[in-house]
């Protein structure tokens, strides 16, 4: 299936292909204040709309992630990264995007605290 998302003033916009089967709520730092809601993808799924230099990116302590947001609304619609297996994946914000239904998709939570 193929999705739309953006952050909240459009200003990032992407296309992502899959079937969304849950999603992943994290306590560690940056997501905890965030409050995303990630559905992890390979990246060559995730087709950016707009140019990629309209999202900005925030890196902390690995610097591993992209964690990438509108400059203009404050919105992360997805990050960036490698699993460990060294693939490129995006985790996508399930709550950037159209016609979700959030209450019908499982949610898993992760303990990044610990990590």
């Amino acid at each position: 299936m193929k999705y739309k998302g953006s952050c909240h003033c459009g200003k990032v916009a992407f296309e992502v292909e899959g079937e969304i089967k849950g999603a992943m709520a994290c306590n560690c730092s940056i997501c905890q204040r965030k409050g995303t809601l990630m559905w992890f993808v390979p990246r060559d799924k995730l087709h950016l709309l707009t140019p990629e230099s309209d999202a900005a990116t925030y890196t902390f302590n690995k610097h591993a992630i992209q964690h990438r947001f509108c400059p203009v609304c404050g919105i992360h619609p997805y990050g960036e990264a490698t699993d460990p297996k060294g693939n490129a994946m995006a985790a996508i914000n399930i709550r950037c995007l159209e016609d979700v239904d959030l209450a019908a998709i499982p949610v898993q939570h992760y303990d990044g605290r610990a990590l």
